[in-house]
C-alpha cells in the first residue's frame, strides 16, 4: 500500500526540499553567477558584433562607447607585431600589458625584454580583462598602454627658434589625416633642421601611436602644436614676420625660384586628394609648386614638405 514501502529513502510527501545525497546542490543554486560581464564580452550583443568588427579592420586603438572621442585617454596599441616596433621606436608609455600564462615567442621575450629595459612597467592580466581593455581587438595577450601627447601652443614654435638665435622654420599640415604622414613629416622637421609642426584640432591627424612610429622617434625632439583656426594661426605667424607658403599644383612660383626659405617661413602642405583648403589658399603669401618631371600628379603632404624642407636646408647652409 501507498506509504507502506520499506524501501530506503523513498519520497512519502508531495513536499518539496532537499533529499539524501544532493550534497547542498539546490543552496548553491541560490548563490548566483557573479556580475554580469560587459556587452563587449557577451555574444549576441551589438556591442560584442561592433567589437568583432572592428578587430577585423585591424583597428589599434579600442572602440570608445561614446560618439565623441577623448583626446585625453590614453591610447592602446595592441598585438605582438605593433607592440614590439613601439618600443624599439621608443614611443613614451606608461604601461605594458601581459596576458597570464601567454605561450612565449620572440616577440613577447623582445617585449618584456625593452619594458624592463625602459622601466615600462609590467602589468599581468587575464584574457577577459584584455578584453575589455581593447574591446574586443585580437590582441595576442599584449598590449601597450601610451599617454596622451602633450601638444605645444602655435606661438612656442616662433618663441623655440628664437631662443637658439635661429629664422622659424615651421610646417603647417591641412586637412592631413593619416597619422604616418604626420609622423613622416615630424621625421623630416627633424632631420632638416626645423622648429615644429602645426597641426588643425579638428579633422587632422594627430600624435598616436601611428605617428610615433614613423617619426622613429623623433617626435621625442620636436615639438607639434595644435591650432583651434588654422587660418588665425597662420595670420598670427604672419604678423610675427613670417612669410606663408602654401605648396600646390597650381603654384605660380618653382620650389627652386623660392627666395624666402632662408628666412622665418611656414610651409603649408595640404591633403594629396584635395590639396590646400579655400580659406588656408588665400591665407598664404606664396603659393608654390614641386616641379615633377615624372610625370606624377601629386605627392603625399610627408614627401613634399620633405622636399620643401630639404631645400630649406641647403639654402640656409649656404
Amino acid at each position: 500500500m501507498a506509504g507502506n514501502s520499506q524501501r530506503r529513502n523513498r519520497r512519502t510527501s508531495n513536499k518539496k526540499g532537499a533529499t539524501v545525497g544532493s550534497g547542498g546542490q539546490r543552496r548553491r543554486a541560490l548563490e548566483g553567477k557573479g556580475p554580469t560581464p560587459p556587452a563587449e564580452m557577451r555574444k549576441g550583443h551589438k556591442k560584442f558584433r561592433a567589437a568583432n568588427a572592428q578587430a577585423k579592420r585591424g583597428a589599434t586603438q579600442p572602440r570608445r562607447r561614446t560618439g565623441r572621442p577623448n583626446k585625453d585617454a590614453p591610447e592602446l596599441v595592441v598585438g605582438r607585431n605593433p607592440v614590439v616596433e613601439a618600443l624599439r621606436a621608443e614611443i613614451p608609455a606608461t604601461a605594458v600589458y601581459v596576458q597570464q600564462f601567454i605561450d612565449n615567442d620572440d616577440r613577447v621575450r623582445e617585449t618584456l625584454s625593452l619594458a624592463a629595459d625602459r622601466g615600462v612597467p609590467l602589468m599581468e592580466a587575464s584574457r577577459p580583462e584584455l578584453d575589455r581593455l581593447t574591446g574586443g581587438l585580437n590582441h595576442q595577450g599584449v598590449a601597450l598602454q601610451i599617454p596622451p601627447y602633450e601638444y605645444a601652443h602655435p606661438d612656442d614654435l616662433v618663441a623655440d627658434a628664437a631662443d637658439i638665435g635661429e629664422d622659424p622654420l615651421i610646417v603647417a599640415l591641412d586637412g592631413v589625416t593619416d597619422p604616418r604622414n604626420l609622423g613622416a613629416v615630424v621625421r623630416s622637421v627633424a632631420a632638416f633642421g626645423g622648429h615644429g609642426v602645426v597641426v588643425p584640432e579638428r579633422r587632422a591627424a594627430g600624435m598616436t601611436a601611428g605617428a610615433w612610429k614613423t617619426s622613429a622617434g623623433t617626435a621625442a625632439r620636436v615639438s607639434v602644436a595644435r591650432a583651434g583656426n588654422l587660418t588665425r594661426a597662420l595670420e598670427a605667424y604672419q604678423k610675427a614676420g613670417l612669410t606663408v607658403v602654401g605648396l600646390s599644383a597650381d603654384g605660380g612660383v618653382a620650389l627652386h625660384e623660392l627666395e624666402v626659405l632662408d628666412g622665418p617661413v611656414v610651409i603649408v602642405a595640404g591633403s594629396e586628394g584635395k590639396g590646400l583648403s579655400r580659406l588656408v589658399g588665400e591665407t598664404c603669401d606664396l603659393l608654390v609648386r614641386i616641379p615633377m618631371p615624372g610625370g606624377a600628379e601629386s605627392l603625399n603632404a610627408g614627401v613634399a614638405a620633405g622636399i620643401v624642407l630639404y631645400e630649406a636646408a641647403r639654402r640656409r647652409d649656404s
